[in-house]
């Protein structure tokens, strides 16, 4: 069993106990990870005895929940927790909250079903103050997970595991928690920097009576019952200089703490005439990896917060300026990480639809360009698990909106569940025009696209600047196997390498012979394969268990200081 030194000192009886939501914080927080109890069944019912400890929030496949069993698309995982609130802790309205729960879930207190989420990625939130009893309350959650036998979003996940695709994993995968509010309560709050105009604008739902402070460091440098606020001579947030203006919202009796960044994404020409990407309106090189944010240990659910820092850091002092969260949707922690160091985030949305033949894959590697309207071609024949997609969109658009690290949204990846690109593109815009978008990662571009997205391993990397930056979107995959730092005996790369030196060697001609001088061409941005090894995939510059950096560190932070504009 390979572990991260974070699962060799999981604390099993409370892990991941820190409040999951550092971008809008309430002081009202119990938190349900733990032990709870589990059981397998053909049955839909909650059945009479739960006889298995699980560890939540980690599926039951994974080595840190203590089953290690997979749950097959015939079958129901059936969850139980008990537990009593607190005295003084309900203010009016209790809501229990999921980060998220693979792939349909069904939750039911002291016996009464309290609703169903759908969409294995996105978190979601239930009102139990009807339900809910002083003395001990009964938590239930029913689980039915198809994976990859049918269209809906499974990401990386297969039951037929291997190189490129993961295992597959089931049930609560993120932070169960409670919090109370009063009757009348802020519910969220939207915050968009207004870079150009010196100001920040924020959307309050649930109750238009806020009174809003705004801090530079410990000065309050503003406070007023106004949506916009004007900020002059502001403090601009970048990775250089990751400055994070903390902001306290006073609502309906309580005060929740928050933060934002002014910064702004966009695209333009350089002096050249050449199409760049943009931040608070300079052209700006993302340097970036491909993260896959997969855990030996936890597969999807880091073993712990200090894990997700460590990645985002060790990234960091490398020299990256960006990370392209890859299929995944994370909590909400790591995006604070990135947040707080400076690194810009290309968001993936998360794929589902069919098994797709070889065309998806073959063609675009000789110009064949097909139309992705076409649902047979592509596999998303289910209207349902379309119209789900779009649910999915929405949920994590509105999730991640007030992370000031999210610099570009990425609808579709290399065909994977593609359908109406068009479509995708447009209601991104619309939902946050303060964004760039690649709608077509890699492959089928359809013209809607604020971005020209390329995937280039086998042939060699030639950019042609056009009307749209040019960005190589996944490129490297350099390959090396650690003894004893491998998740089995199997091994899949792109190139694969034999030592250290000739990795770093194979990694610094690439960069120096084929990325930098392209740049002046037109390249606009890189996003090399990949932060660590995840399963048969040992392209990672570290171990899947972070233990081992498997590239020369001082040869990577001398190149990235020369990858930039």
């Amino acid at each position: 069993m390979l572990l991260t030194k974070y699962g060799e000192t999981l604390n099993r009886e409370n892990p991941l106990s820190e409040y999951p939501r550092p971008q809008f914080v309430r002081n009202s927080y119990i938190n349900l990870n733990g032990k709870w109890k589990c059981e397998f069944s053909k049955s839909k019912k909650l059945p009479n005895e739960f006889n298995t400890d699980i560890i939540v929030p980690f599926s039951p496949e994974t080595p840190l929940s203590g089953v290690s069993r997979v749950l097959s698309p015939d079958e129901y995982l059936h969850y139980e927790k008990k537990f009593e609130l607190p005295e003084n802790f309900n203010k009016g309205r209790i809501f229990i909250h999921f980060g998220a729960v693979d792939q349909i879930a069904t939750v039911y207190l002291n016996g009464t079903e309290i609703g169903t989420h759908k969409g294995g990625y996105t978190p979601f939130t239930f009102e139990l103050t009807d339900y809910i009893k002083q003395d001990e309350n009964v938590l239930n959650v029913t689980v039915k997970d198809y994976s990859d036998t049918k269209e809906y979003s499974k990401g990386k996940q297969k039951f037929k595991r291997g190189g490129i695709w993961y295992s597959p994993q089931s049930g609560i995968w993120q932070t169960v928690w409670l919090e109370s509010t009063p009757a009348q309560f802020l519910e969220r709050v939207k915050i968009t920097p207004d870079y150009d105009n010196e100001q920040v604008n924020f959307e309050f739902f649930g109750t238009d009576d806020v009174i809003t402070r705004i801090y530079d460091g410990e000065n309050l440098i503003a406070e007023t019952k106004e949506t916009t606020v004007k900020i002059p001579d502001f403090k601009s947030w970048s990775p250089e200089s990751p400055f994070l203006y903390d902001v306290k919202f006073q609502a309906c009796g309580e005060t929740i703490s928050s933060y934002f960044g002014m910064r702004k994404f966009s695209v333009g020409e350089d002096e050249n005439g050449v199409k760049r990407l943009f931040l608070n309106n300079k052209p700006y090189f993302h340097n970036g990896l491909l993260d896959q944010g997969y855990y030996p240990d936890g597969f999807l659910t880091p073993p712990s917060n200090e894990a997700m820092e460590f990645d985002v850091k060790k990234v960091k002092e490398l020299g990256f300026n960006m990370l392209r969260k890859h299929i995944k949707v994370e909590p909400l922690f790591w995006y604070h990480y990135c947040d707080v160091n400076g690194i810009l985030v290309w968001q993936d949305m998360v794929n589902g639809g069919g098994q797709y033949g070889l065309e998806i894959s073959v063609l675009p590697f000789i110009g064949v360009n097909l139309d992705d309207t076409n649902y047979k071609t592509f596999k998303r024949t289910d209207k349902e698990a379309r119209e789900l997609y779009y649910q999915e969109l929405k949920e994590t658009v509105d999730y991640l909106y007030n992370c000031p690290c999210i610099a570009l949204w990425v609808p579709f990846n290399e065909g994977w569940g593609q359908f109406d690109s068009k479509i995708a593109y447009e209601m991104l815009k619309k939902m946050d025009p303060s964004r760039t978008v690649d709608s077509t990662s890699g492959w089928h571009d359809r013209g809607y696209s604020d971005v020209i997205s390329k995937h280039i391993y086998f042939t060699p990397i030639k950019v042609k600047a056009g009307n749209r930056p040019y960005v190589l979107s996944e490129f490297g995959g350099y390959s090396q196997k650690i003894e004893g730092h491998t998740f089995n005996n199997k091994m899949f790369g792109y190139k694969i390498y034999k030592s250290k030196e000739t990795l770093t060697k194979a990694y610094k001609r690439t960069f120096e012979k084929t990325i930098i001088p392209q740049i002046k061409d037109g390249l606009a941005a890189t996003v090399y394969t990949q932060v660590t090894d995840v399963e048969d995939e040992l392209n990672g510059i570290l171990t899947y268990d972070r233990k081992v950096v498997k590239i020369d560190e001082a040869t990577i932070k001398d190149i990235n200081r020369r990858v930039k504009l």
